[in-house]
């Protein structure tokens, strides 16, 4: 992943997978109490962390194991890591729109930078400090309904993991990977954010079921707001994401490629 991120062409075991999966999708979305805790950004925006019951090997239903290519390559360079259940992020035309649970400044951020970030580094406590709570292997994405351009793709800053790898390295590699996660991070990162944006191309990423995607763990990215006119069936984008992680008690997440 030399940019950060690659795309696998349409496998007919994927799109199995994606149309299972995008039936219970579906069924879990449809519960009040699963609405309740993840319909954000004005009703825009469904987050879905754990909504796919599938099993360690990504199996819902009948559909049997996520498989293909993508899958593949994580597995050649971060091995034949569990799958915790799957998120299932949906949005709607008219993403983002505020809400009271975020800030003028976050909403503006959200509209403006996508919010754009790097998974596991978590905003902890009042103020907010960024603290490497959680490490993920990779992204892989397995979009659920046929969408046009526009219609909210996921956005990634290509060679912006080169960026984030080196200013981790500079925080982390000298210190024990056990106290890693007390670490504030929160300016060395925002620094690193603001040379990302001046000097890596913005992609955003158009894919179909069937189709696959990895992204790097370093990788800053974000979700586009939604375009004028961008086409999607009435239950919106929907994408299935796996971030499987590393276990804890060695240094993997930093020095694996």
């Amino acid at each position: 992943m030399q940019n950060g991120w690659s795309r696998f062409p349409a496998e007919r075991a994927v799109a199995q997978w994606a149309a299972a999966a995008r039936v219970i999708a579906q069924d879990a979305m449809r519960d009040p109490a699963e609405q309740a805790r993840w319909l954000r950004c004005g009703g825009t925006w469904f987050v879905g962390v754990d909504t796919l019951p599938n099993g360690p090997d990504g199996a819902v239903a009948q559909s049997g194991p996520v498989q293909g290519r993508a899958l593949e390559a994580a597995r050649g360079l971060y091995g034949d890591l569990a799958l915790h259940r799957g998120q299932v992020s949906v949005t709607y035309p008219g993403y983002p729109r505020p809400s009271p649970d975020e800030s003028e400044a976050a909403f503006r951020y959200r509209r403006n930078r996508d919010a754009a970030h790097v998974d596991g580094l978590l905003a902890v406590g009042a103020e907010r400090r960024r603290m490497l709570k959680e490490r993920h292997a990779y992204i892989l994405g397995l979009p659920l309904t046929e969408t046009g351009p526009g219609a909210s793709p996921m956005v990634v800053w290509e060679g912006s993991h080169h960026i984030m790898r080196d200013m981790f390295t500079k925080a982390l590699a000298e210190r024990p990977e056990t106290d890693w996660a007390d670490i504030d991070l929160t300016e060395i990162y925002q620094a690193c954010r603001r040379q990302v944006f001046e000097t890596c191309t913005r992609v955003e990423i158009v894919a179909s079921p069937g189709e696959a995607y990895l992204v790097h763990r370093f990788a800053l990215h974000g979700v586009a707001p939604w375009a004028e006119g961008a086409s999607a069936p009435p239950e919106g984008r929907m994408i299935a994401y796996f971030r499987p992680e590393l276990p804890s008690g060695n240094r993997d997440w930093l020095e694996l490629p």
